[in-house]
């Protein structure tokens, strides 16, 4: 039995964080190890709990989540954020993609889409819930350049594969598991697609899968 995941909340509404809680129980395979009502802890939480994900709120009074998941991947210990958000939420949602969050979800989504989302980013996936993936692939374009359309021409077609599969959220696990490889040469590929198309990070690795159309909004599976 593989151990649970661990996981810190911050967000500043008691009944959002007892909602978390009920969902995250250790039956379903987590173990929720603290949580924080405000931004301004979340690296000394991290740093003293060792979390496998922080599941943020963004806006929070204090330290909004933009602000804490830029502090905390700039930290010694850095751990992967998924961010809770709305709808009216574009602008910091569009800041905590720039700070280098690793997925995206709205409050309110199913049970089982935010247990799959946790254990997704806390194994070092990308999630987009579907709602949000317009509004983030744009938020991203603002701030990186646009490949051209013959840029993946470049890519083995195994790169492509396992850039097809990063876009669609999977964690380098579950790649290797889908494609009948070792976790290690999954890594060797990725690693391969980043220097070939200059991608700085996974998260421009789903954006550019995106725009060249190796996956659409939801087709995770």
């Amino acid at each position: 039995m593989s151990d649970p995941v661990r996981v810190l909340l911050v967000d500043d509404q008691d009944l959002i964080r007892a909602g978390l809680r009920g969902i995250l129980r250790p039956r379903f395979g987590f173990d929720v190890v603290g949580e924080l009502d405000d931004g301004g802890g979340v690296v000394a939480a991290c740093a003293e709990l060792r979390p496998d994900v922080v599941v943020m709120d963004v806006r929070m009074p204090g330290t909004d989540g933009v602000t804490a998941t830029a502090r905390l991947l700039a930290s010694d210990h850095p751990v992967p954020v998924l961010v809770l958000t709305t709808f009216e939420d574009d602008e910091i949602l569009a800041g905590a993609l720039r700070a280098g969050a690793a997925g995206f979800l709205l409050k309110g989504v199913p049970a089982e889409d935010l247990q799959r989302a946790v254990r997704t980013v806390a194994d070092g996936g990308s999630w987009l819930d579907p709602a949000v993936t317009g509004r983030v692939l744009t938020a991203y374009r603002d701030g990186v350049t646009l490949l051209p359309d013959d840029a993946l021409d470049v890519l083995t077609p195994r790169e492509r594969e396992v850039l097809t599969l990063v876009g669609a959220g999977l964690n380098n696990a579950e790649i290797a598991a889908r494609l009948y490889l070792g976790e290690g040469t999954v890594k060797t590929h990725l690693g391969n697609v980043f220097a070939k198309l200059h991608l700085r990070d996974r998260a421009a690795a789903v954006v550019l899968a995106f725009d060249h159309g190796l996956v659409r909004p939801g087709l995770r599976d």
